[in-house]
């Protein structure tokens, strides 16, 4: 893999509760600059669309904890995807999932998986649930024909871990996101499977690639 392809696994991220759109510009001219991904928050995707037309934008639906009624989340990806987002980053009901109602799990995805002509990733916050929920919340991404499953929001105690990678490529490709800072730890995630990388340190990450010789 060289840099340029590396570059672009990468989801530059900025989701914080105090995200500014000058937040979101830096993000923007970061990823144009180093070849990678954006990933904003959704209420700046038009604004995002029209100033970096050529950069990959990502946002979120159902964020961070995923317990919004099936039908805003449904709302909030058509929008995302109507105001210029190229994917979309969903997070699956975690209460529902550890209440046992796996079918209902399933049904929220895939309403959102039916909203939008777009890649579909599927958060299923691996801090909070065992090996077994985080197999059966990754069937009911996979049932509801999600194209990626998501470790981490962020915003739950714990983040990516090699381990889980490893699990959840058993069933969907993998965006690893939550406490990657580096490319040695991004590379590890890689290796374990993951197709993508969601982090806040994305030049950090991209600049530690390897020079070329």
């Amino acid at each position: 893999m060289d840099r340029a392809e590396f570059a672009s696994r990468i989801d530059h991220t900025a989701l914080g509760p105090t995200t500014t759109p000058a937040d979101v510009e830096r993000v923007l001219e970061a990823a144009e600059t180093h070849g990678m991904n954006a990933c904003i928050p959704p209420c700046y995707v038009a604004e995002a669309a029209a100033s970096a037309p050529d950069v990959t934008l990502v946002t979120v639906v159902g964020f961070p904890h995923g317990t919004q009624a099936t039908a805003a989340k449904y709302g909030e990806a058509v929008d995302a995807w109507q105001s210029g987002a190229d994917e979309v980053d969903v997070v699956c009901n975690v209460g529902r999932l550890k209440a046992g109602d796996d079918e209902a799990v399933r049904k929220d995805i895939a309403e959102v998986v039916a909203a939008v002509p777009v890649p579909v990733k599927v958060i299923i916050e691996t801090a909070l649930l065992t090996d077994d929920g985080k197999r059966r919340a990754c069937e009911a991404a996979a049932d509801a024909g999600a194209d990626f499953v998501k470790t981490s929001t962020g915003f739950a105690d714990g983040g990516a871990t090699v381990e889980d990678v490893e699990l959840m490529a058993e069933y969907l490709p993998v965006k690893a996101s939550g406490g990657i800072g580096t490319y040695a730890e991004a590379t590890a995630m890689l290796d374990a499977g993951a197709e993508r990388i969601g982090a806040s340190s994305g030049v950090e990450i991209v600049e530690g690639f390897p020079a070329e010789s």
